[in-house]
């Protein structure tokens, strides 16, 4: 078997077989549930039956066991079940109750068991799978092997199905590569911008006002601002309106929509004295409305109508991280009413405009394309027409993506796009949506050329998919290390004593009257002390002003990442501040 990528799963997959044999040597109550690789390792599932919880010591234990099972240089054999009724008798008699459901499930599907035997053919491990898997465990190697943490996990994902615990780990085909990816881990973890959210004062989220409902401090509510300036400044540079709507609506709304049929389980219902509200799940209907309020001709189209609207969606609380993961969210959200034949263009408009954002916050992008789902509406005419056009618009621009099929939304294909941070993480973020649905719901029209009435071609679309998303993943792309002009504080000034404070407050003044962000820390401590302080607070220029500065009207800096100092005029300062927080359009 060559060792390359698209092999890596395969030997993950075994790994897998390897920890749960290991699993049920060292704990014989452990029964088996499902055990697939993944795209950064493997899991397993069990239900330790005697109600054990599985510990960090009991993982140094397991991957010992493993290594052991590795040296016995076991083979992996598949073996067709013959009497799949037996097969289910006998799992139930093991008290494999997982094993027999899932065979119940595909009794008819020529099911396999895999068969982990030693040199002499004898039979150690059994598992219900289909494969793929590697000839044996020689291909394993024991110091590329890690297991990482343990988890809940209900059984089929469903919270009203027992709680299992969940086994992550990986493998790889050499001990540098595990290395390397350890390390990536370390640097993530460090990232995390859940810890950065504590350690620079930017986010919480509280018990008292729910899951996934994020408070924004002052830190990072202008971070947020900056963003949301550049948002609008440029929305109206490329010909959109912007709108806003309200946070909640009646049921009818979401029922001229189709949202109550189709989201009913992600929305959030409010009852008043008999009137049904939901507090909005999506802005589409109402930009609907809004559509709807004024008569258009083709001359007036595209309209592209943008509003950076809250939202509210029910998420499974084992869902919910950080700001990457929320119940409530603001999205940049926008809908383009067009022509059909304006479509492509337009299309071609927003992938110009998501790049050329997306530059400013030095990320990269990759798109993908997805087509009809099983559970569609529409005709299949009009949605062969639809995925026809955006793959025409991806190709015109010559840019490759990947085809997904089947992932498109209910109402419609959809190019998505998948940000690359500084980590090489991906993560899916806006997306371009062609909406068959609604302004067929709405009744929308426009006068065609020809004086009758004609259906609008609609887009949804987000450039980076919903504020508090973006955020958490450019905190952690940026380790916290804002550039200046989404800082904070791009600058804090700092007296060396007492006697310095009024130069101190003058500086800073002078400073905010420029327009740049800036602070004072005059705290009565030792001036070491405060810059270790505020570097520890990612402060990107540290001014301090002694003696000789406030003589000289010069200010002496410490920039983040550097123990070197530089000693400017002040008036120099300023006006390279002012260059340096202005936003990079």
């Amino acid at each position: 078997m060559e060792k390359n990528e698209s092999t890596l799963r395969t030997l993950r997959h075994s790994a897998s077989h390897v920890m749960a044999q290991a699993v049920q040597n060292l704990f014989p109550q452990a029964k088996l549930a499902i055990g697939p690789a993944i795209d950064t390792g493997f899991y397993y599932d069990f239900d330790m039956t005697d109600g054990y919880t599985f510990g960090q010591d009991d993982l140094a234990k397991i991957e010992d066991e493993m290594r052991r099972i590795l040296k016995e240089n076991l083979t992996f054999e598949c073996y067709r079940i013959p009497d799949v009724n037996a097969q289910i008798a006998e799992f139930k008699q093991q008290g494999e109750i997982y094993k027999a459901e899932l065979l119940e499930e595909h009794k008819n599907d020529n099911p396999t068991l895999f068969l982990t035997k030693d040199k002499d053919g004898n039979v150690l491990f059994n598992d219900l799978c289909a494969g793929p898997h590697v000839p044996g465990t020689s291909y394993i190697k024991g110091n590329a092997i890690k297991l990482l943490k343990v988890a809940g996990a209900y059984w089929r994902g469903n919270e009203k199905n027992k709680m299992l615990q969940r086994i992550y780990a990986t493998a790889f085909w050499n001990k540098e590569d595990l290395a390397a990816y350890l390390t990536f881990l370390e640097e993530a973890e460090r990232r995390d911008h859940r810890k950065l959210g504590t350690a620079l004062d930017l986010f919480s989220v509280r018990e008292e006002v729910g899951a996934g409902l994020v408070l924004w401090h002052p830190n990072l509510a202008v971070v947020r601002e900056e963003i949301e300036n550049y948002w609008r400044s440029e929305h109206r540079k490329r010909g959109y309106v912007i709108v806003n709507t309200p946070h909640i609506a009646k049921s009818k709304l979401w029922d001229i929509s189709g949202h109550t049929s189709h989201y009913r389980e992600n929305m959030f219902f409010i009852d008043d004295d008999g009137d049904e509200y939901v507090l909005k799940p999506m802005n589409c209907p109402f930009h609907m409305l809004i559509y709807q309020s004024n008569r258009y001709s083709y001359r007036n189209l595209p309209l592209r109508m943008a509003e950076l609207g809250t939202v509210y969606r029910k998420e499974k609380s084992g869902a919910l991280a950080g700001m990457t993961r929320v119940q409530g969210f603001t999205q940049d959200d926008a809908h383009i009413f067009c022509t059909p034949e304006q479509m492509v263009d337009e299309v071609n408009a927003v992938i110009d405009f998501v790049s050329d954002t997306l530059k400013i916050f030095k990320m990269e992008f990759e798109v993908e394309l997805s087509t009809r789902p099983e559970s569609f509406v529409g005709e299949i005419a009009n949605w062969d027409r639809a995925e026809a056009g955006l793959k025409e618009a991806l190709d015109k621009r010559g840019m490759s993506y990947e085809i997904n099929e089947g992932d498109g939304a209910f109402y419609g294909p959809k190019i998505d796009n998948y940000l690359r941070d500084s980590m090489g993480r991906v993560w899916q973020c806006g997306t371009v949506q062609l909406d068959m649905n609604l302004p067929e719901r709405f009744d929308l029209s426009y006068i065609g050329e020809d004086g009758e009435k004609h259906r609008p071609i609609m887009l949804h679309r987000a450039m980076l998919g919903s504020i508090e998303r973006f955020m958490g993943i450019l905190l952690e792309s940026t380790g916290g290390n804002l550039p200046l002009w989404l800082s904070p504080q791009p600058v804090v000034v700092t007296p060396i004593s007492e006697k310095h404070r009024e130069y101190a407050g003058v500086v800073a003044d002078e400073l905010i009257a420029a327009g740049i962000r800036a602070g004072r820390d005059l705290r009565d401590e030792k001036v070491n002390y405060k810059i270790r302080e505020l570097s520890l607070a990612k402060t990107p220029i540290i001014a301090v002003v002694g003696d000789k500065e406030q003589a000289d009207k010069t200010v002496t800096l410490r920039r983040l990442g550097s123990d070197k100092t530089e000693t400017v005029a002040l008036d120099t300062f300023i006006d390279e501040m002012k260059a340096a927080v202005q936003m990079p359009v």
